[in-house]
């Protein structure tokens, strides 16, 4: 069988799969995010290696493309007449949950016996969200109002956070194990963070003009993605984050281009498509040879985690005016965490040879919080929904 046949019949095959978890998603309690990583992982090779040698040469771009796309969309969420209905909301839980989460971890770690740097590198990562599956859960459970909108927003601005704050202690990681090496890191970092802003602003401002306006009408798919893409490589290219870059890009065209607004329509259209892929792709990169290996400390690591997104958005939450049940539900929803994540301890690990073990229980932590953080979010704004349906008397 040729490479270009057993390319198309496993593509179809896995959009296949993708109709089978829509379908579990809309009658079961298991949302269709959770359900396609484990289908990955049956077809994997910590499965029954269903899939040819070849899919390893989709799985970086296939990504890359699709978490782009899912950033230009959560720039939506930065509008800023909506962000001063919700601003400081969004601003106090977000902070509070990215700091607490990354203290509590590192912290634990190491209190727990684990070095400095180790320490600060699993601190530094754990913000990290997951906003393809948040923002597919949010559309799937068809909730509508201000606790799925501020998730929305915590979501879009928590990576930002999440970069800061892995920047910051993997620098003090190095200044720890180089006696002083880290302040370059600590440059690079905050280099990175502006480069990637600029480029989604520079970006921006033509897209916020031009789209729609190339052709009479609203504006295309072609043209939403083309710039979602030209951005995104862009920021590849000089070494900086593609999703932020993105995710700026959505929020100068959300707040700049106001006659329209079918770029965000437009590149939704391919979104769920693009997600199958990405999501049964994360299934299939899981190696269970290293679960048993590093159990305890994924373990850990997993429940310091948890400990830090509740505690960080009840007290954000509390801080910003909320109730505490509107708190508590946001730190439930707030447990996915996926591919940035990912690449954060790959970074590291190709730095130092010391964190190359972070990778592999990011690996499976990341697992656990994709297979059952779309779950606690879901149930979370099905809760939010029934509180609220009660006090209207619906």
């Amino acid at each position: 069988m040729s490479v270009s046949a057993l390319t198309l019949m496993t593509l179809g095959f896995l959009f296949f799969l993708g109709l089978v978890a829509d379908l579990i998603g809309r009658n079961t309690p298991v949302p269709r995010v959770s359900a396609l990583i484990v289908f990955g992982i049956f077809i994997g090779p910590a499965g029954f290696n269903l899939l040819p040698v070849s899919i390893g040469n989709w799985m970086p771009i296939v990504s890359d493309i699709a978490l782009a796309s899912i950033g230009f969309l959560l720039g939506n969420s930065f509008n800023i007449k909506e962000i001063r209905k919700s601003g400081k909301t969004v601003l106090s839980i977000s902070l509070f949950v990215a700091m607490v989460t990354a203290v509590g971890v590192a912290g634990g770690l190491w209190l727990l016996g684990c070095s400095l740097p180790v320490a600060l590198i699993y601190g530094g990562i754990a913000p990290a969200t997951d906003p393809a599956s948040t923002v597919d859960v949010i559309k799937e459970s068809k909730v509508k109002g201000e606790f799925p909108d501020t998730l929305l927003k915590i979501t879009a601005i928590d990576d930002a956070w999440g970069l800061i704050v892995f920047s910051l202690m993997f620098a003090a990681a190095q200044i720890e194990m180089l006696d002083g090496g880290g302040l370059h890191t600590l440059l690079g970092g905050v280099s990175e963070i502006f480069i990637s802003v600029f480029i989604g602003v520079i970006l921006g401002i033509p897209m916020s003009f031009l789209t729609g306006r190339i052709q009479s009408g609203e504006p295309s798919l072609v043209e939403g993605l083309g710039m979602v893409f030209i951005c995104s490589g862009f920021a590849l290219w000089l070494d900086a984050s593609y999703l932020l870059s993105a995710m700026v890009m959505g929020a100068v065209v959300a707040n700049v281009a106001r006659h329209h607004e079918r770029p965000f329509c437009a590149v939704e259209g391919v979104e769920w498509p693009l997600l199958v892929i990405f999501f049964i792709f994360a299934g299939v990169s899981v190696q269970l040879e290293y679960f048993l290996q590093h159990l305890l400390l994924i373990v850990i690591y997993i429940l310091l985690r948890i400990a830090g997104r509740f505690i960080g958005a009840y007290f954000g939450g509390l801080f910003a005016g909320k109730s505490a049940s509107f708190s508590g539900w946001m730190g439930m929803s707030l447990m996915p965490q996926a591919g940035i994540a990912l690449g954060m301890a790959l970074t590291a690990a190709n730095r130092f040879e010391e964190f190359r073990s972070v990778v592999s229980v990011i690996a499976m932590a990341t697992v656990f919080f994709e297979v059952a953080g779309p779950i606690c979010t879901r149930f979370a704004l099905n809760r939010v929904k029934e509180s609220a349906s009660a006090k209207t008397g619906r």
